[in-house]
């Protein structure tokens, strides 16, 4: 039992630790969209890359868009937010049901 509750902490962990790289990286997505960057900078390339087919579903099922603004960022942030009192503290909280 002591490598199952390890498991699911560990898994926990690395699964909160993507749910907010990935928050941090949408955030910087809606920072550049209020500057022209660069296209061809490969950072600007990456976190467009990384973000464009989470945002495109979340703008194809709900029009974001209100007065040129793109709001699918903060409809994104949300989402993790509630991942990640969704699952990771589920699984912290079995895992330490387990222990």
């Amino acid at each position: 039992m002591f490598a199952v509750r390890n498991l699911l902490i560990a898994l926990a962990t690395v699964i909160d630790i993507a749910l907010v790289s990935f928050m941090f990286i949408t955030i910087a997505r809606a920072v550049l969209s209020w500057v022209s960057p660069d296209p061809y900078n490969p950072i600007v390339r990456f976190i467009h890359n990384v973000t464009e087919p989470v945002l495109y579903r979340i703008r194809r099922r709900v029009p974001m868009m209100f007065g040129g603004m793109d709001f699918s960022p903060i409809a994104v942030i949300l989402i993790i937010i509630f991942l990640r009192i969704l699952v990771v503290e589920s699984l912290k909280g079995l895992a330490a049901s387990i222990g």
